[in-house]
C-alpha cells in the first residue's frame, strides 16, 4: 500500500509540475494540450468504434450523429399490428405532444396519438423530433455468432494465428540464429540478401505463390494461409541483431561442456533472446490476425473464413450491415489488445537491444 501511495504521488507531482513561482509556463500549458490532443487522435476512433458497436442500425443512420448508443422509443398503439416509433411534434397551433408515426409520406408524417389512436395527425418531417433512450443492442454481438457461425470463423483465425506465430518464431529464430552465431564467409551478404526481399513488393510474389499452393493442393485449406508467410525478413532481421549482442562466453562454455548446437540454441541463446522474441510475437499475431489480401485469394469455402473475411461477408451488393461490422470488429480487436498487454513491457527492451551491437 506503500508503495502505491508513493507511485501515486510520484504520478501526481509529475503532472501537476509548475515552473517558477507556483505558475505553469507556457511550454507545459501546451506540452499537456499536445499530449492531450495525442491521446485524442490515438483513442478517440476506438471509443467511437465501442460505442457505434452498441448501436441499432436505425441509431447508426441518424444524422447528426450521436456519441452515445441511443434508440428510439417504440410504443404499442391499439389498432396497429408492430410497435409505432415515437416522435415529439409540434403542431401547427404551437402544441407539442408525443405522437407515434403511422407512415411518412414524402416530407409529411401521418401520426397518431398513443393515448386516443383514434385521433390523428399529420405534421411535416421537420416540426418533429425522435424521442431515444439509452439503449444498448447486445443483439449486435450475440446474432452473428448465432446465425453467421462467427464462431466458426474466430476459430480459424485463432488457428491460423496460433500455429502461425509459432512456426514464424521457430523458422525466423533458428535462422537469426544461424547468421549470428556461426562465422563463415558470405554471413553479411546473406543478410543483405534477406533484408533485400523487403523492397520486393507483395502485389509481385501473389501469383508465384498462389501457383505453389495450387500445385502443392492446398487451395482451401488453413495450411494455405500459414505456411507462405512463414519466414520473415522482419524477424529474422530483428533477432538477429538482438543475438548479436549476446556474450559469447556463454556459447563457448556450453559448447566446452559438450552441449549440442540444438541445446545451446533451445536452452542458451532462445532465453536470453526472450524480448526480442516477444516482440516478434506481437508483430505476427498482428500481421496474421489483420490478414485479409491473401486469404481472399487462397480461401474460397465458408467453412474455412478466417474473421476479417467473415466481416467481409457482412458487406452485400445492396446493403451493407454496419451494426454487425461494428461489433465483430471489435471482438476481433480484442485478442490484439489482450497480447500487447500481456507482451508489451518487451517492446521497448526488445527493440532497443535488437539495435545494438
Amino acid at each position: 500500500m506503500a508503495d502505491a501511495t508513493a507511485h501515486r504521488r510520484t504520478i501526481g507531482t509529475l503532472l501537476t509540475a509548475r515552473r517558477g513561482r507556483g505558475k505553469l509556463h507556457w511550454t507545459d500549458i501546451f506540452t499537456y494540450l499536445y499530449l492531450a490532443f495525442g491521446i485524442l487522435l490515438m483513442f478517440g476512433p476506438v471509443v467511437w468504434l465501442v460505442l457505434s458497436s452498441f448501436k441499432t442500425p436505425a441509431g447508426l443512420l441518424e444524422f447528426p450523429p450521436t456519441l452515445l448508443p441511443l434508440g428510439q422509443i417504440s410504443a404499442e398503439v391499439e389498432g396497429y399490428d408492430k410497435p409505432l416509433p415515437i416522435f415529439r411534434a409540434t403542431l401547427e397551433d404551437g402544441t407539442e405532444m408525443e405522437l407515434a408515426q403511422v407512415r411518412r409520406i414524402g416530407i409529411v408524417s401521418q401520426m397518431v396519438d398513443p393515448v386516443n389512436p383514434d385521433q390523428t395527425y399529420k405534421v411535416p418531417i421537420s416540426n418533429r423530433t425522435p424521442v431515444r433512450e439509452f439503449r444498448i443492442a447486445s443483439e449486435n454481438y450475440t446474432e452473428p455468432l448465432r446465425k453467421f457461425n462467427f464462431g466458426g470463423y474466430l476459430w480459424n483465425s485463432i488457428i491460423v494465428t496460433v500455429v502461425a506465430t509459432a512456426i514464424t518464431l521457430l523458422i525466423n529464430s533458428m535462422a537469426a540464429y544461424g547468421l549470428s552465431i556461426y562465422e563463415f564467409k558470405g554471413r553479411n551478404a546473406i543478410m543483405l540478401f534477406v533484408i533485400g526481399t523487403l523492397m520486393i513488393p507483395i502485389t509481385v510474389i501473389l501469383v508465384p505463390v498462389y501457383l505453389v499452393v495450387t500445385s502443392l493442393d492446398m487451395v482451401n485449406s488453413l495450411w494455405a494461409v500459414i505456411l507462405p508467410g512463414a519466414a520473415t525478413p522482419t524477424g529474422v532481421f530483428l533477432l538477429r541483431q538482438y543475438m548479436l549482442t549476446l556474450p559469447r562466453d556463454l556459447i563457448e562454455a556450453a559448447r566446452m561442456d559438450r552441449a549440442s548446437e540444438w541445446q545451446i540454441y533451445w536452452r542458451v541463446v532462445l532465453p536470453l533472446a526472450l524480448p526480442a522474441i516477444a516482440v516478434l510475437a506481437i508483430f505476427s499475431i498482428m500481421w496474421r490476425w489483420n490478414d485479409f489480401l491473401w486469404p481472399l485469394i487462397v480461401l474460397n469455402r465458408s467453412e474455412v473464413y478466417t474473421l476479417q473475411l467473415g466481416l467481409n461477408a457482412f458487406q452485400g451488393e445492396l446493403d451493407v450491415q454496419w451494426h454487425y461490422i461494428l461489433a465483430m470488429t471489435v471482438v476481433t480487436l480484442i485478442p490484439v489488445v489482450v497480447v500487447f498487454g500481456f507482451l508489451q513491457r518487451f517492446i521497448t527492451t526488445g527493440i532497443a537491444s535488437s539495435g545494438m551491437k
